[in-house]
């Protein structure tokens, strides 16, 4: 039978990184593919104790709730962003959502009319585009490199284009792993004032840093208050199965996102955001963020050392200095869209880059990600996927008779 869909479903797009899971999920492959925190680290007697707290107080705890979020959740939520340095803002000007994805589409459904543009780096994360582009938004890069946005791209981008907002990662981003530096930083926001537009900064990993002596302010703490929407989320430090992140940011935008989410889903689970506040208060939830941190800052260093002792020609990454991801340039000549079929042949997965940009795609790109695996099973998967570059690299060295 042939459905009449809404014109803006032709938009929506299948995600790359769910797609390759589907597969790779059916057979004996080694995956760098998800963005996966690792499961054998949850504090699960900590949520066990959580939960069991929350039925003790009776059968409130099951009943709804407002849509901006359980009150003493948000109040703990806004004592973790003071030590960030962002402060000034009232539970009033917070909204819990159903991870911070569901952020990303509220923000979306009441600021983006369609033709409107949206900034951002490039590459970026992959599902914001997915959500910009199914709101009919024309998606912009701005050049960037290791230290963020281009200052002088990015101003006459918004000058040509005016757009509706910025979209960054500037902490540990997915999928290219930067960090943006303080001047950039100032400067994105000096920049954003001058032209009277909105950044919407998306931080998921920003407490899983590997460096102790080093401070990423977030462009939230820079600001006055009135520019940036700050987005963050539980799923890489509790659980991804609870699904609750938030946003905060200007009250008139929050109270609209909050009206939008009130036709969306009314409110996001009541009984997770109790038993986070209960994780929050009566467990040592920096203790487990920091074993978080040595755990994966410990993958990460198996990892770059597996693609350093390689030594592949014309292979080039940045060391992370935190999060969840290597972002991995190899020989201009691979396209590792059309490989990731070999790879997973040979029993390993990746992403591959392309997906993850909004102008002109590098195909000899790629996503992987270190937190999910084990160290042996890390130097497995890389054995194998630097086997199958080296084969590719081979095949293009004959073909050109090098």
């Amino acid at each position: 039978m042939k459905y009449a869909f809404a014109n803006r479903v032709r938009h929506l797009q299948s995600s790359a990184v769910r797609d390759i899971l589907k597969v790779v999920g059916q057979g004996n492959v080694i995956s760098f593919a998800g963005g996966l925190p690792d499961d054998d680290l949850f504090p699960l007697e900590g949520l066990e104790d959580a939960f069991s707290r929350v039925f003790k107080t009776g059968k409130k705890s099951l009943q709804y709730m407002e849509t901006e979020g359980y009150r003493p959740l948000r109040e703990v939520i806004l004592q973790r962003m003071q030590r960030k340095g962002i402060s000034g803002f009232t539970p009033e000007e917070v909204l819990v959502t159903t991870g911070s994805q569901q952020a990303i589409d509220l923000f979306s459904r009441i600021m983006l009319s369609p033709g409107d543009v949206v900034l951002t780096e490039d590459p970026t994360y992959l599902a914001a585009l997915q959500v910009f582009k199914s709101y009919e938004a024309e998606v912009v890069a701005v050049a960037s490199d290791d230290d963020g946005m281009l200052p002088d791209d990015l101003e006459e981008k918004l000058k040509q284009y005016h757009p509706k907002c910025v979209y960054v990662v500037p902490t540990f981003s997915n999928p290219a792993g930067r960090v943006w530096s303080l001047e950039r930083r100032k400067q994105l926001i000096d920049l954003v004032h001058k032209y009277k537009v909105v950044v919407f900064e998306d931080d998921p990993y920003g407490e899983l840093q590997f460096t102790e002596n080093e401070v990423y302010t977030p462009l939230a703490a820079l600001d006055d208050g009135t520019r940036v929407m700050y987005t963050s989320t539980f799923s890489k430090t509790a659980v991804p199965a609870l699904r609750t992140g938030w946003i905060t940011g200007p009250y008139q935008v929050i109270r609209m996102m909050a009206q939008a989410k009130q036709a969306n889903d009314l409110h996001s689970n009541s009984l997770a955001q109790q038993a986070l506040y209960e994780l929050c208060t009566h467990y040592d939830l920096d203790a487990h963020i920091q074993h978080l941190i040595e755990v994966y800052k410990g993958r990460m260093e198996v990892m770059v050392n597996c693609l350093e002792e390689a030594n592949l020609p014309n292979v080039h990454f940045v060391k992370p200095k935190g999060g969840m991801f290597l972002w991995v340039k190899v020989d201009e000549r691979l396209d590792l869209t059309a490989l990731l079929d070999t790879a997973v042949e040979h029993g390993v997965a990746y992403v591959p880059g392309e997906p993850f940009f909004a102008g002109t795609p590098m195909k000899n790109t790629m996503r992987l990600n270190f937190t999910h695996a084990t160290p042996d099973k890390i130097k497995k998967g890389l054995d194998l996927l630097t086997h199958v570059l080296s084969i590719e690299m081979n095949k293009h060295v004959v073909e050109i008779g090098e």
